[in-house]
């Protein structure tokens, strides 16, 4: 009787070492699961790859939909319009941005990031526009570096409107009204 209790209890505890051995065969330390989940171990140094600050990323030029606002509202992000001499009436699109090489973080290493501004350069500075406005705007040369050259030629023949379209163009042109013909930005000194 006692050597069947002690096989019997012997039996059990077998049975409850196997169960345990089998449940928890297959867990995990802290470190592993988290590398397994894609997070970093609970005390890793890595933060997500979409926080990284810009400096860590490679980031495209935002997508110009050239007007198209049914493209934007499907895609949910690009380009209608460029530039825009105030802040509210310049467009902010999402881009694509890919963590640059020999950086650690974790999680998807591309991904989209938002607050992008639709401003294009192409080299049209304003100060130097208006030293020409000034200075040689009635030969329109103001109105030939910004690529009015329909109008620049007709100021050209004139003289500038003998004197009042020169004048009216300096007004235009610190107003904000007399802008890069492209609809590009003034580009900033900074």
């Amino acid at each position: 009787m006692i050597i069947s209790y002690i096989f019997i209890t012997s039996f059990i505890l077998c049975l409850i070492g196997l169960f345990f051995n089998f449940c928890f065969a297959n867990q995990c330390s802290a470190e592993e699961c988290a590398e397994l989940h894609g997070r970093p171990a609970p005390h890793s140094p890595l933060v997500p790859c979409y926080t990284l600050d810009i400096e860590f990323l490679l980031c495209s030029a935002p997508i110009d939909l050239k007007g198209n606002e049914t493209a934007r509202e499907e895609l949910g992000y690009g380009c209608t319009k460029y530039g825009g001499q105030r802040y509210e009436d310049v467009q902010f699109t999402s881009v694509n941005c890919t963590v640059l090489s020999g950086i650690e973080c974790y999680g998807p290493r591309t991904f989209q990031r938002g607050g992008f501004p639709c401003v294009k350069y192409s080299g049209h500075y304003f100060l130097t526009t208006l030293l020409y406005s000034v200075l040689l705007g009635f030969l329109g040369m103001d109105r030939f570096c910004l690529g009015h050259t329909g109008t620049a030629v007709g100021k050209l023949l004139t003289l500038g409107g003998v004197g009042m379209w020169w004048i009216v163009d300096v007004v235009l042109l610190v107003t904000g009204n007399l802008t890069p013909e492209d609809g590009s930005n003034w580009v900033p000194y900074a």
